[in-house]
């Protein structure tokens, strides 16, 4: 046979099998693909920055006003821009003449115990797991071939964190994904002049390591903000992602692939510390799946430097995972661990703390969705749906009766996790539930409260 008819039938073949793929390689195509259910019912995630800038684990906390300035993840790149707090830490601290790349041999993760942390996450009543694989020190906590002596196996801890971190989330029946970024601020490929060979040979060639050694169910790309996501080729490796990996049926991934892509293209949007790119689809007039991420407080990696008085308490954190699912988005909270692998026992509190309170109310958030209807409870009243049950979340216990216009007559009324009576009347459309007399003792939890109507939506 002659190299015409052999180069015609591989060109029917490639055609076939792209016309046999349901994402082509657009966003117009890939846009069409629903978010998996399993990470719309789920609503609670752990992030988790660890890396070598856990080891300085510095960022200022009080010198500076804006939410960038205060993460300790950035320590590479303040130190390569000549941020002077940065560069005063780092030399008093470590020297002139000690560089970035000298953490590593230091990030040795002793104390680490994957089983503990999966743990830990369990109690907290969250269902998926976010590590960052790869921030934008371009520093793998797994063994990457695309990047040698720069990854967990090679230089500190001589372990697959990312691996090890992965057995354990999924033996306590969590799900784990993973954070990659786009970019690397170290790498001599990452420029203007050489990006397409960045995206060809490392960018693209990496993920699709992660994608076959781990499987991963969520990846949470960043750093895309250089780049328009056609010269990145995201919609190439999506295409892939979704019609070839192993996890093409389940895998979730987020909206961060291009300097235009944010809040417009992925299978759900994001915010970080409330900060929005594009609020449209986003916050209490959502029509996309959205999550916000932050650290429990100032800063994702690990900061030494932070108080009591920078981290959220276990109250704000858990009136903040209420805000988001009512308006329908998911939160994933991010903790910073130490550089030798344990996790500050303040974030341990606070998890557990959540877990508590997730055991008592957890059906008015897993599941759930917003309530279209709902109306204008002010600051302390909340609202979720599941089918035609409507859940009335309560960050402060009502000292008045609650007003619930639009609902029908209850088939049941209850406060979850007690049995108290509680009394409702009916005017009309309108609901108005009675908070039932409850001692300090008999209140089934603290922080914020949940009554559930049977049965009124339509």
């Amino acid at each position: 046979m002659t190299m015409r008819p052999l180069l015609s039938v591989f060109l029917l073949f490639l055609a076939l099998r792209l016309a046999a793929q349901p994402y082509q390689p657009v966003w117009e195509s890939l846009d069409t693909r629903g978010t998996p259910q399993w990470w719309v019912d789920a609503k609670f995630g752990i992030f988790i920055h660890w890396g070598p800038y856990s080891v300085p684990a510095y960022a200022p906390v009080d010198e500076v006003e804006g939410v960038y300035e205060k993460y300790a993840e950035h320590y590479e790149n303040r130190l390569k821009s000549g941020n002077k707090l940065f560069m005063d830490y780092h030399r008093e601290t470590y020297g002139e003449h000690f560089t970035y790349s000298d953490f590593a041999p230091m990030f040795n993760a002793e104390h680490f115990q994957a089983g503990k942390w999966a743990d830990l996450f369990k109690r907290s009543g969250a269902k998926y797991v976010v590590l960052t694989s790869k921030h934008h020190d371009g520093f793998c906590l797994w063994p990457s071939r695309y990047s040698p002596k720069w990854n967990s196996m090679e230089v500190g801890a001589n372990r697959d964190l990312a691996g090890e971190l992965t057995e354990a989330v999924r033996r306590a029946g969590l799900r784990m994904g993973f954070y990659y970024s786009l970019l690397e601020w170290s790498h001599p490929l990452y420029k203007k002049e050489t990006i397409e060979q960045w995206v060809d040979t490392h960018m693209i060639p990496q993920m699709k390591e992660l994608v076959n050694a781990y499987r991963p169910e969520v990846i949470f790309s960043d750093g895309e903000w250089d780049y328009p996501s056609e010269q990145l080729k995201s919609t190439e490796f999506l295409a892939w992602l979704y019609n070839e990996s192993p996890v093409g049926e389940t895998v979730v991934v987020n909206d961060r692939w291009g300097e235009e892509t944010r809040s417009k293209h992925g299978d759900y949007f994001t915010t970080e510390y409330d900060l929005v790119h594009d609020a449209k689809g986003i916050g209490d007039k959502a029509t996309h799946p959205w999550e916000e991420s932050r650290g429990i407080g100032t800063s994702y990696g690990y900061n030494q430097f932070e108080t009591t008085a920078h981290y959220f308490s276990s109250k704000q954190l858990i009136d903040l995972l209420i805000d988001k699912v009512s308006n329908g988005g998911n939160l994933l909270l991010n903790v910073g661990p130490k550089a030798n692998g344990l996790i500050p026992v303040i974030m341990e509190q606070r998890l557990l703390d959540m877990g508590r309170w997730l055991e008592v109310n957890g059906e008015a958030i897993y599941g759930t969705r917003a309530w279209a209807g709902r109306p204008d409870g002010g600051p302390t009243v909340k609202y979720t749906r599941k089918g035609r049950d409507l859940y009335i979340i309560c960050t402060a216990w009502p000292s008045e009766p609650v007003s619930v216009p639009g609902v029908g007559r209850p088939a049941a009324v209850t406060l979850l996790g007690s049995n108290a009576r509680v009394k409702t009347k009916m005017t009309g459309k309108s609901l108005t539930l009675i908070p039932p007399v409850v001692s300090l003792p008999e209140m089934p939890c603290e922080h914020a409260w949940v009554f559930k109507l049977s049965g009124v939506l339509d």
